[in-house]
């Protein structure tokens, strides 16, 4: 990941819908869930959630693929844990001060939850 990628992710999750559909995706895992989901369990008007799902994408953070009728969204745990490496990857120094775990998707996590 480079500067400007990483600048593109970070303003796409510093907005609170934004962060709060890509953490809910976080959890779903590999399952993904459909707009209709992300709308109830969040509570976010479609329309809002369609724009903030299209940041998401555009960011890299998410992607998405149809499913018969539905769109399903997952997180892009490739471009997430991308992220967290190149925000930690000169710290203490430049020396490796801690591992970075890499993330992925096999959570045990419920949706819905407050982390």
């Amino acid at each position: 990941m480079d500067e400007k990628q990483a600048v593109r992710a970070l303003a796409a999750l510093g907005q609170s819908v934004r962060l709060k559909v890509f953490r809910a995706l976080v959890v779903a895992g590999e399952s993904g869930l459909t707009p209709g989901t992300i709308s109830d369990v969040l509570g976010i008007p479609a329309a809002t959630l369609s724009f903030h799902l299209k940041e998401l994408a555009g960011a890299g953070l998410v992607r998405q693929e149809r499913a018969s009728r539905h769109r399903i969204y997952r997180a892009d745990y490739e471009a997430m844990n991308a992220l967290l490496l190149y925000l930690t990857d000169h710290c203490c120094e430049g020396t490796v001060c801690i591992d970075v775990p890499v993330v992925t998707c096999d959570t045990g996590r419920t949706m819905g939850g407050d982390d």
